[in-house]
């Protein structure tokens, strides 16, 4: 049945990139639902979206089936930071594979395009440079990682499966290190601990010695990829979203107390266990398919994101945001 305006679907709706999406697909004039358990997303994210009518909060989990009636679906339910999906493994692996098979089975019942978040910790610890859809990766599939890293890759495993076997029209997207508003203040994500601890006035915590290397792509460039890639019919992926701009933890960290003019210095501690030391897409694929790349640059970025943690910050118990490590 045509709908008036096209509903849309997006789990772990309340998390940092969901709610930019569903912000997103609303000024698209879409009817958007947004299905989140609230484990790591949050009511705060979508309290501005509460009063359209065209906007719809269900706090559900997605590792149990649920019934609705939409045109399209984007799977973000997943905890994403290293603090949370190491939290409770177990749950986080069966949100991947469980999820997965709960919103696939919902398209293929409706005949619905559907998106899946995946990541580029699918490539692991990486022995080629800057990686390449290609690659199979380097993962290791019993450490304190695996539960993420293998979950995300079986849920691409069911999406191509669920492709050949059913032509369910899936669109499979590998997602680099994404930062910007609104991202979870204590989820001990490299940017926000850094910016945290340099508005706290407290030691910037580095893991290693600062020269393993990420690119960090701003949530806005992100969520008008995720938009191009569905709107167009002739690839489904996997394809690699991010910046491809490069720079050391050092970097970053040195980047942020300039910016915030905090006197913080930094303090070294152990790499944690699997980290990896390189993290760079190539993304010549969406920049073919999809005349898609990043605009945002890192310091403006990073511009965007202090200011908003420098709001939030002034409005919270600072005794209640602890970063990790």
């Amino acid at each position: 049945m045509q709908h008036l305006r096209k509903r849309i679907l997006v789990t772990g709706g309340a998390g940092f990139l969901g709610s930019h999406l569903c912000e997103a697909l609303l000024a698209t004039g879409a009817d958007v639902i947004c299905l989140d358990n609230l484990f790591c997303g949050q009511k705060d994210n979508i309290v501005h979206l509460m009063d359209n009518p065209f906007f719809e909060f269900i706090r559900h989990d997605v590792t149990f089936p649920i019934y609705l009636e939409v045109d399209e679906i984007y799977n973000l339910a997943c905890p994403a930071s290293p603090f949370h999906y190491q939290h409770d493994p177990v749950q986080t692996l069966k949100t991947s594979v469980h999820g997965a098979i709960n919103m696939l089975g919902l398209a293929k019942r409706l005949n619905a395009k559907i998106f899946q978040a995946s990541t580029s910790e699918v490539y692991g610890d990486p022995n080629i440079h800057p990686q390449v859809e290609s690659y199979f990766g380097n993962v290791n599939p019993i450490g304190v990682r695996a539960c993420y890293d293998e979950g995300k890759r079986a849920a691409e495993t069911l999406f191509f499966d669920y492709h050949r076997q059913h032509d369910l029209d899936i669109r499979v997207a590998r997602i680099f290190n994404t930062y910007g508003p609104r991202m979870h203040p204590n989820d001990g994500r490299v940017v926000s601990n850094f910016i945290v601890q340099a508005l706290k006035g407290q030691p910037i915590t580095v893991f290693g010695d600062g020269s393993q290397t990420r690119s960090f792509c701003y949530v806005s460039d992100l969520i008008a990829g995720f938009q191009a890639f569905m709107a167009q019919d002739k690839e489904i992926g996997p394809m690699n979203m991010g910046n491809p701009n490069e720079f050391t933890i050092r970097e970053l960290a040195e980047t942020v107390v300039e910016l915030t003019g905090a006197k913080s210095t930094l303090t070294f501690k152990d790499l944690p266990s699997d980290d990896p030391k390189q993290r760079q897409p190539d993304i010549s694929k969406a920049k073919a398919a999809l005349s898609w790349e990043p605009k945002v640059q890192l310091r403006e970025g990073l511009g965007k994101t202090i200011a908003y943690f420098d709001d939030l910050l002034s409005r919270t118990d600072l005794n209640r945001i602890e970063t990790p490590g």
